[in-house]
């Protein structure tokens, strides 16, 4: 029998998190915003996904997530891809001062 302690983790333990997000069975569609979307329709589109994010139970994970990952694209954790851009560029400045 395969030392089975040499094997990697399944993955599933580390994405079991999103299992239970609120934004599980809503459409994609509120969290990411359609090509060339700007101004109004784009900021009212990023406020309510961030108020279904605000009662999420894995909000801090799902940011966390989206940090590390650097997730370009759509609302995680409550956090805009220009928010989290924001927060990552200042970590950097933060490491290199």
């Amino acid at each position: 029998m395969a030392d089975i302690h040499r094997l990697p983790r399944p993955l599933s333990t580390n994405w079991d998190w999103q299992l239970d997000g609120l934004c599980q069975d809503i459409d994609s569609s509120q969290f990411f915003h359609p090509e060339g979307e700007r101004g109004g329709p784009r900021r009212r589109r990023a406020e309510a996904a961030k108020r279904i994010c605000a009662q999420c139970p894995v909000l801090a994970t799902c940011r966390q997530y989206a940090l590390d990952a650097h997730e370009p694209y759509g609302v995680w954790g409550g956090l805009s891809e220009e928010e989290r851009h924001a927060i990552i560029m200042a970590r950097r400045v933060k490491r290199v001062s």
